[in-house]
């Protein structure tokens, strides 16, 4: 026992240390060289879509504002003298009312200057005694007329060529639903573009109301459509990519846009029903979430992903 206990048990624990030492330099510094080589079991490829039919609603609904029409000047027609001013500062006045009396140099004669239409005299100029000559100011009218004012996007502009006339009117807690008249596009001096409509006479409106303003451009049923993520272009032409299917290039074609709801954008010339494109325009990466902004009613409007009209 005291040879196994001094000389084989010690000669042992070497030997089997020796083996795990050596096995994990071999691991360390000499791999094995035939390796795993992991290859893609898949390739990446563009989405194509299939041409196909629907119908397109072309509706915008709009937050807006009430707002009062611009005031503007009253100016004299004749050269004479102001004999009297029958009116005040900030004074309501109705159409066809005597605001100033002036008396004519030639021939002489007294002459009535009338309130062209309803509304509140204010910057009164003159006063009795004071001469004045043609075109010379009397006083300012701010109008009882209103209108309902519609900030937009300069892309939607697009959506609203050939846009109606008229548009309906919802104003939260207000009358119900009432058609505006008039409705045009107008872009201010600093860039901003808006949708402006009068608003009935016969409508009770305050200045600073927040409104909806629902503008249905246009219908169409049963019509070939493609997402207008695939269209580059959309004021009446663009450029698709048509995927023949059979791995060749793809062919650029452009085509004739009609109708459009801001997904999907009729085609009225250049595809065929069935035919198979590219579902975004190359270099366009695909959105996922929506286009928000304020509607003015505190809330938010969304518009969906992936258009550019």
């Amino acid at each position: 026992m005291v040879v196994w206990r001094r000389w084989i048990f010690p000669i042992l624990m070497v030997l089997i240390f020796g083996a795990i030492a050596a096995a994990l330099v071999k691991v360390a510094f000499f791999p094995d060289e035939a390796e795993a080589v992991v290859e893609p079991s898949a390739q990446i490829s563009d989405t194509v879509v299939t041409v196909d039919r629907s119908d397109v609603v072309n509706a915008l609904t709009l937050p807006g504002t009430i707002a009062r029409d611009a005031a503007y000047p009253l100016k004299s027609e004749i050269d004479g003298a102001v004999t009297v001013v029958h009116v005040g500062e900030g004074q309501t006045v109705a159409a066809g009312q005597v605001l100033v009396t002036i008396k004519q140099t030639y021939p002489v004669k007294n002459i009535d200057v009338l309130a062209p239409e309803a509304g509140e005299v204010s910057e009164i100029s003159v006063v009795k005694g004071q001469p004045v000559s043609v075109g010379a100011e009397l006083m300012t009218l701010t109008p009882a007329r209103y209108h309902v004012l519609s900030t937009v996007e300069p892309v939607q502009l697009y959506r609203l060529l050939g846009a109606p006339t008229e548009g309906s009117v919802t104003i939260q807690g207000g009358p119900a639903p009432f058609t505006c008249t008039g409705l045009k596009v107008q872009v201010a001096e600093d860039g901003t573009t808006s949708v402006v409509c009068a608003v009935p006479a016969d409508q009770v409106v305050f200045a600073g109301l927040q409104a909806q303003l629902g503008i249905d451009i246009g219908t169409v049923t049963g019509a070939l459509v493609v997402p207008t993520t695939a269209v580059r272009g959309g004021a009446g032409t663009g450029v698709v990519w048509v995927d023949a299917g059979d791995g060749s290039e793809l062919e650029e074609r452009t085509i004739a846009l009609g109708v459009t709801d801001g997904a999907i954008v009729e085609v009225t010339e250049g595809l065929a029903e069935g035919e198979q494109i590219r579902q975004f325009v190359p270099g366009l990466a695909a959105q996922t979430e929506p286009v928000c902004y304020d509607d003015g009613m505190g809330g938010q409007m969304c518009e969906e992903p992936g258009w550019s009209w």
